[in-house]
């Protein structure tokens, strides 16, 4: 029988994996090399949604994210974090939008909310988007949005803690202690050590060092996103936005948050370890964001910030247990804004004993 659980990573997988352990009974440390939500979950776009993933398990399980996130908002009214605003998008050039309208007929076939509007029906969604640059068709996923993951991990830890969790910060797991029945605990940099029936792995960008000190080889092949945060402009946008020169969502009291790939291409990780990025990329991008917003014109940028995306060798999320250890559990994946209530709830069903292979068998880690 399970009972002490060792949570590792105070992320949005972490703080999700944590609640749903200490509402089921389960005696819970989150240990954290840092602060809670002061990694990825930090620094992240965000956005909710499963437009066009595949295969259709992923599709299916980011959709069961989304409608985890609205059960939550319902529960916890006051929390404000979570945002279903809806996603634009559209596409430069005849190939463009022809994989667009190919995507949203995809997603259609799966059921999932979509349709292709008009030039002339955005301003009643956006009205100050500038639509004299937008092509005849533009994409329209009314059930996707964006969360606000620092508060969310706090409501979650919160839970978590009143349920009796304990919530270890700045120190980090050191080793992963097993024994020929599985495992048996961590031990941190400041030398503490916590017994544990289970050890779950929610490191993100860590997951792979995690997932060595028990003696496991898991692939990752993380990546850096940059985030562009402006000043306040009053303006309204209430949509996710993805143009093909700058994707941008609200990010509360009138700020902005711009991203494109391109951007991220200009990250600089000096021999030192400083990660800086290149300033014209930056402005390039408020620009796009101007073109697209002309009330922005005299927006500045606050912060640039530099998150880890946490990506498995496949690309598909690692979740579950491992069979070769009993006792140690992954829950690391890309869209963790979107799966972490979803699949952290199966995630902690199945440390305390419960079935969840039949969604879970697609995400195991014994697939590399």
């Amino acid at each position: 029988m399970v009972g002490n659980v060792v949570v590792v990573g105070a992320g949005v997988y972490g703080a999700a994996v944590s609640e749903s352990l200490t509402r089921r009974g389960a005696r819970v440390v989150v240990v954290d090399a840092g602060a809670p939500a002061g990694g990825t979950s930090g620094a992240t776009f965000s956005w909710t949604n499963s437009c066009g993933k595949q295969p259709r398990a992923y599709h299916d399980l980011n959709v069961a994210g989304m409608e985890a996130h609205r059960r939550l908002a319902d529960d916890a009214p006051g929390g404000g974090w979570y945002h279903e605003g809806g996603n634009l998008e559209w596409a430069d050039g005849e190939a463009g939008r022809a994989e667009l309208r190919a995507k949203v007929a995809r997603v259609l076939e799966y059921g999932y909310e979509a349709r292709l509007l008009g030039r002339a029906d955005v301003p009643a969604l956006e009205p100050d988007l500038d639509p004299t640059g937008l092509p005849d068709e533009i994409a329209y996923f009314p059930r996707e949005g964006w969360v606000e993951p620092v508060p969310l991990v706090g409501h979650l830890l919160a839970r978590a803690t009143s349920g009796g969790a304990e919530v270890v910060r700045n120190d980090a797991v050191t080793a992963v202690e097993t024994g020929a029945d599985g495992v048996r605990g961590v031990r941190l940099a400041s030398g503490r050590g916590i017994a544990a029936d289970a050890v779950v792995n929610c490191a993100g960008p860590r997951a792979a060092e995690i997932a060595r000190l028990a003696g496991l080889d898991l692939p990752m092949r993380n990546t850096r996103g940059v985030l562009v945060y402006t000043s306040p402009a009053a303006v309204s946008v209430s949509h996710v936005v993805h143009a093909p020169r700058v994707h941008l969502r609200p990010d509360g009291a009138g700020r902005l948050l711009l991203h494109t790939p391109e951007v991220d291409a200009a990250v600089r990780v000096s021999d030192a370890g400083e990660v800086t990025v290149d300033e014209p990329a930056v402005e390039k991008v408020v620009e796009a964001g101007r073109a697209l917003y002309p009330g922005i014109r005299d927006v500045e940028v606050e912060s640039v910030r530099v998150g880890e995306r946490p990506i498995p060798g496949d690309g598909l999320p690692v979740l579950g247990r491992v069979a070769g250890l009993s006792g140690f559990h992954f829950a690391v994946s890309h869209s963790g804004a979107t799966l972490c209530l979803h699949a952290g709830d199966l995630v902690a069903a199945e440390v305390l004993g419960e079935d969840r292979d039949d969604a879970l068998a697609p995400f195991r880690f014994e697939r590399f």
